[in-house]
């Protein structure tokens, strides 16, 4: 009995072995073959790739100076606080303290450009310092001015006197060949510790942040810090991909960089001390889905135009309010930030063609690229109407100057908008002033009451709508029967 169970055991134990082997060592050639060979692409350890690029890296420190200091009232002689606690207690934790100016001080880091002292960084590491020094590797440290800053990008240039001692500069890779899932890694100055490495994956690719009019952000799971800001960010073959800029304070390894091409394609001009941008002069909006069934779109790809600004570059081209832009130059137009990137990235008198879609026709439409506007406003916000949850009214002077519209205005401006109402879903508002009902010229009351009784029950209704400086199209869900 023994020996049987003895035997049986073993058997088990065979069979769990050859199960094993056959898992682990004995796949089928399909199963091997299907996957990926990860040596090249992640190393066992980073420290070659560390070593090989941490060089060009410099830490960045500036140092403000507020002309008035914020503490002074706790400070003054007179203060209540000095009264209370004493002079001496203020001199024993706070010492002489200035009565004048203060100085504040910021750390980031930055990527060593070229041999002749070029450093790129982020723009808001800069921006408002009053003085400037790096510290290279070695832990030498050289006074820095600024070249170019461009605010739209979050990037800017600054510039030291090199010396023998000064590392060589980085190489720039090609971000648009850079893969979701690829292999990262963040070199920079977190909180101040300097030369501080993190690896991990990019994420996500063209990501829009809020953060400019420009974004298209590189996403990474790479620890970034504050500090890391200028920072540079390397593939597996020691090339900067990206710029290291942004995190969410809320998340934990959600990290942004601006892709290397971005800075590339404006690089000679921050060396020149301006960035000049290609302008079009419209106003444009994505397309919902609300809004490609109310203009007979099956794709929600593209943009709209909302407004036209008169005598710009668009305007001069006959680009029309409602024109859906689906190229710009045979490139595909996928949103608003593309096309917005598409254009500022033309040099200003480049003659484009621009595909749009006019009443649902295809049509191509030349366009000569204009200089975008050194000061460009932002458009306030749009308003909504009447019948759908809306209440509106013929534009009188006083409602014309109680909402800032101008005497020669047409359209009804809403007065009112019911909670929970189509019109409140659509986040229109009170003095918001609409021009158009589907695709019909408002001016007055009746006009825009005749609009809304041609306005088939179960279908969406498209308004446009003014708000300020800023027109763009809204499309109502049909309200709740």
């Amino acid at each position: 009995m023994k020996v049987n169970k003895v035997l049986a055991v073993a058997g088990s134990v065979c069979c769990l072995l050859l199960a094993s082997l056959a898992f682990v060592g004995w796949s089928s050639p399909d199963v091997q073959a299907a996957l990926p060979s990860f040596g090249a692409q992640g190393p066992p350890s980073f420290a070659d790739l560390s070593e090989h690029v941490k060089h060009a890296v410099v830490n960045i420190s500036t140092t403000q100076v507020l002309k008035e200091n914020p503490m002074q009232p706790f400070f003054s002689p007179h203060s209540p606080f000095r009264e209370f606690f004493g002079d001496e207690f203020f001199k024993r934790f706070f010492g002489d303290t200035p009565h004048g100016e203060m100085k504040t001080q910021a750390l980031g880091s930055g990527l060593i450009m070229d041999e002749e002292g070029l450093i790129l960084t982020n723009n808001h590491v800069v921006e408002k310092a009053d003085e400037i020094k790096i510290k290279i590797e070695s832990g030498k440290e050289y006074d820095a001015k600024v070249v170019g800053r461009d605010p739209k990008t979050d990037l800017a240039l600054i510039r030291v006197t090199p010396d023998s001692a000064f590392p060589k500069p980085a190489r720039l890779g090609n971000s648009d060949n850079i893969r979701v899932g690829d292999w990262v890694m963040a070199v920079g100055n977190p909180f101040g510790l300097g030369h501080t490495v993190t690896a991990g994956i990019i994420s996500a690719k063209g990501r829009v942040i809020g953060a400019g009019p420009y974004d298209d952000f590189l996403q990474t799971d790479a620890a970034i810090n504050p500090g890391n800001s200028g920072g540079p960010l390397f593939n597996m073959n020691g090339e900067v991909v990206g710029i290291n800029t942004a995190i969410v304070a809320q998340g934990q390894g959600i990290g942004f960089a601006i892709p290397i091409n971005v800075a590339k394609d404006i690089l000679a001009q921050l060396k020149s001390g301006k960035v000049i941008r290609g302008w079009l002069g419209v106003m444009i909006q994505d397309i919902t889905p609300e809004l490609a069934q109310s203009f007979g779109i099956k794709e929600t790809k593209g943009v709209i135009v909302a407004d036209v600004v008169a005598d710009g570059p668009a305007d001069k081209a006959e680009l029309k309010r409602g024109d859906v832009v689906v190229k710009f130059n045979g490139k595909e137009v996928e949103n608003s930030p593309s096309l917005s990137r598409m254009v500022a990235a033309t040099a200003p008198n480049t003659a484009v063609t621009i595909s749009v879609l006019r009443d649902g026709k295809p049509r191509e439409i030349k366009v000569t690229i204009g200089t975008m506007p050194d000061e460009v406003a932002e458009p306030p916000a749009v308003k909504k109407e009447s019948a759908w949850g809306l209440t509106v009214q013929n534009l009188t002077p006083e409602l014309a100057q109680r909402f800032g519209w101008s005497e020669g205005e047409k359209g009804v401006v809403i007065s009112g908008i019911q909670p929970g109402s189509p019109g409140a879903e659509a986040k229109l508002r009170t003095g918001d002033l609409i021009k158009e009902v589907n695709r019909h010229k408002i001016q007055n009351l009746r006009d825009y009451k005749q609009a809304l009784e041609k306005t088939k029950k179960g279908e969406s209704l498209l308004l446009l709508v003014k708000r300020g400086e800023n027109t763009f199209y809204v499309a109502l869900k049909p309200p709740k029967s």
